[in-house]
């Protein structure tokens, strides 16, 4: 929700939106009061707004000057964003400072923030630099492979059916770099992180949709096939773009692709008679032209969502007819599954009560959220406190617990009650 836009002087064509989320690194909990300055990139000093966090750790959304929006809907020589480095500030943290958060005109950037207690003896990644954007910046291009993998049968975790894992281990470099540092990511973070990276907000829906498709079916696929561990490495996916995805640790994501993630995070891309998830490659078709028949254009994909064409027929354009979108079996990491229907007023049992109990949990936290009363009932109090949590969160306001609600609350309660590590 857009609280006391602060304005520029740009004209709102070329405005884009930035929110900062704060959390302790420790625990996931919300940092309210903390001080957030914004700059642009190469003029530090030079505040250009200053804003403060709500009890739910946020900012309000604020507008910031962005290029034209043709820049990023054409494959043009002009950098298609702004860029703003941020210092962020609060009372018993030290200092944490980001360069070169990505702004797109007409869309919400969302910057997490991990503060670190000051008398966290950790060392800190400080500043966080956010590298060119994929589709501006010149990076590696894909290195190609078969689309179906060889599945071996002696990894830890070879699978008989499709799952979505909690956590994705990224290795920030190339495969063979030891010095490379791994991080655990959950799997719809990653996702968001990879989508931001490598393709813009600003595109057609459809075309978004398509290409998380794609994104979530080659992670997938690497999770499947134990990629990497049956190679002798402890990951699931590198950054590199050479190999696998662009991942960039602390780069701002984008509401669009968050909303688009929390609906399908459980798709992938499926042939008939083959099991495991297609790796489905790309490349931009600017930069560098795909060399391999049946890979999707990056930039291609943009033009047909743009004719309308809706997210199978961008992918099958590419990928060839008999693509198909397939659900996973199961999601991990969860402590209880979606029931297929939406919870509403009246709604009674057992999956009222769960979900009012994690609810609950996140509400002791998140104080903006009225606390609730699990007795498996779904009533006003409870339809009032899930739109403040959709409010907090980015999901539309309903009051209904559909999908991504269900699973958003899920994703949370695991960050915030200590059961799972929550990144971003």
């Amino acid at each position: 929700m857009r609280k006391n836009m602060s304005t520029t002087a740009a004209e709102p064509s070329s405005q884009g939106f930035l929110q900062v989320n704060v959390v302790n690194i420790q625990n996931n909990f919300p940092v309210k009061n903390a001080t957030v300055s914004i700059s642009v990139t190469g003029e530090a000093g030079n505040t250009l707004e200053e804003v403060t966090t709500n009890n739910s750790g946020q900012t309000e959304e604020v507008a910031l000057s962005a290029p034209p929006l043709e820049y990023s809907l054409n494959p043009v020589e002009q950098r298609p964003y702004s860029e703003y480095n941020l210092q962020v500030s609060a009372p018993g943290f030290k200092t944490a400072y980001i360069s070169g958060t990505e702004i797109l005109p007409q869309v919400t950037a969302i910057q997490p923030v991990r503060l670190e207690p000051e008398d966290d003896p950790a060392p800190t990644e400080n500043p966080i630099v956010i590298p060119d954007h994929t589709l501006y910046g010149n990076y590696p291009p894909k290195i190609a492979e078969p689309e179906i993998q060889p599945v071996g049968e002696s990894g830890e975790i070879v699978l008989s059916r499709v799952v979505v894992p909690q956590t994705i281990v990224v290795h920030d470099g190339v495969p063979s770099d030891a010095t490379a540092k791994n991080y655990y990511v959950p799997y719809r973070n990653y996702i968001k992180n990879v989508a931001s990276s490598e393709i813009y907000a600003t595109w057609p829906q459809s075309t978004i949709t398509a290409n998380v498709l794609a994104i979530m079916s080659f992670t997938l696929n690497r999770v499947y096939t134990e990629h990497y561990r049956n190679r002798g490495y402890d990951f699931t996916i590198t950054s590199s773009t050479a190999f696998d995805h662009k991942w960039i640790y602390g780069r701002n994501i984008y509401e669009s692709i968050s909303l688009i993630v929390d609906e399908i995070f459980d798709n992938y891309l499926s042939r008939p008679e083959v099991k495991q998830p297609i790796l489905t490659q790309y490349c931009d078709g600017r930069q560098v032209q795909c060399l391999h028949r049946g890979w999707m254009t990056q930039w291609g994909s943009c033009e047909l969502g743009e004719q309308g064409y809706n997210p199978i027929d961008i992918l099958r354009s590419f990928y060839g007819d008999d693509m198909y979108i397939n659900t996973a079996e199961e999601i991990s990491g969860i402590p209880s599954s979606w029931p297929g229907y939406n919870l509403n007023l009246g709604t009674s049992g057992q999956k009222v009560q769960q979900v009012q109990e994690q609810l609950d949990a996140v509400a002791s936290v998140y104080t903006a959220i009225p606390r609730v009363n699990a007795d498996g009932i779904y009533g006003p109090a409870t339809a009032a406190a899930v739109k403040e949590f959709q409010s907090v969160f980015g999901l539309p306001v309903t009051g209904v617990i559909d999908f991504p609600t269900w699973y958003k609350i899920s994703h949370i309660y695991v960050g915030v009650s200590g059961i799972g590590e929550l990144y971003g």
